[in-house]
């Protein structure tokens, strides 16, 4: 009897003892998750920023090579754009980090924002930097037969128009540069505008065959010309010029987004998946116009391009 009254203190304190290691244990793993996670955002590369591709309105067009250090000899365009707005140098490389973990040279293209620039002369701009990258394929170590492309929203509707629409540049053009294809082979993206002749759903739907609210002047449309709308609309809308031959396309697209709606990247894949084209999208319940994981969502990027560019790739899961 002597002994009981000890016994529960002890007892007490081996409980609180365990509990204290398991906060311990929990806290030092979390530490090493949070520091494996930096790391991972953080590999080694090589950066040359500010390459020229070309010309705009009297500024100069650049792009950056971001290469990895141990480089798998393909390439991937990052169309750093957002509302058809682009920042030289505002490219992040921890957002590239699974692409150059698995050894892709990325190259960030910039272009000159709206309203400086048309949407329609922001597409020319883009395409030439794909024709400037692939032009110079053997300089940067890559195989100008299978490039990738990625970005969001605005980026994403470039990355699906050079998707749809890209192409070889005239055979008699002086400069080498024009010369050269436009095309992609794989896409990754998120949330893209696939279709500016329908609007529908989204805060910039202004009525239905109008331009988005927003954007008038990026799509010269001050004063509003419904006429040329109609052919600027479908000019730009990547849905309007799919075919089988579509490359590999993966979209991750937020079920929430009120910018850009998910129909807009449903009715794109569902019409992709009846032409018999490979393609994915990945439905992100709850998310709007962007999300906290999206870095991890790039890791699913970069093992698509991994399914889909790399000599050894299978069919696209």
């Amino acid at each position: 009897m002597d002994s009981a009254p000890s016994s529960t203190p002890r007892r007490v304190r081996g409980v609180l003892t365990v509990t204290a290691i398991i906060a311990v244990t929990l806290a030092m793993g979390t530490a090493a998750a949070v520091a494996a996670g930096w790391i991972y955002f953080h590999p080694h590369f090589a950066w040359k920023r500010g390459i020229v591709y070309g010309e705009r309105n009297g500024t100069e067009l650049t792009l950056d090579v971001v290469t990895p250090d141990q480089p798998n000899g393909l390439g991937v365009v990052f169309v750093v754009s957002g509302g058809w707005k682009s920042g030289t140098g505002s490219f992040q490389p921890w957002l590239a980090a699974p692409l150059l973990r698995h050894g892709y040279t990325v190259f960030p293209v910039y272009h000159v924002s709206q309203p400086e620039a048309s949407v329609s002369e922001i597409f020319e701009d883009v395409s030439r930097g794909v024709r400037y990258v692939r032009a110079h394929a053997d300089e940067y170590g890559i195989d100008a037969s299978k490039l990738g492309v990625v970005g969001g929203s605005a980026g994403g509707h470039l990355s699906l128009m050079l998707a749809t629409r890209g192409a070889p540049g005239p055979a008699d053009a002086e400069d080498p540069v024009s010369r050269a294809s436009s095309e992609v082979h794989s896409v990754a993206i998120f949330y893209p505008v696939t279709d500016l002749t329908d609007l529908s759903g989204s805060t910039e739907f202004a009525g239905e065959g109008q331009p988005p609210k927003s954007f008038l002047k990026a799509f010269r449309q001050e004063p509003i010309d419904l006429p040329k709308w109609q052919e600027t609309a479908h000019e730009l809308s990547p849905i309007k010029h799919l075919t089988a031959s579509l490359p590999p396309t993966l979209i991750h697209h937020g079920n929430a987004d009120t910018l850009v709606p998910f129909s807009q990247s449903k009715r794109f894949i569902d019409q992709a998946e009846r032409l018999g084209c490979t393609v994915k999208l990945k439905e992100v319940p709850g998310a709007g116009h962007g999300w906290l994981t999206m870095p991890l969502d790039i890791m699913a990027f970069a093992k698509w391009f991994d399914r889909t560019l790399l000599p050894t790739a299978g069919q696209a899961q």
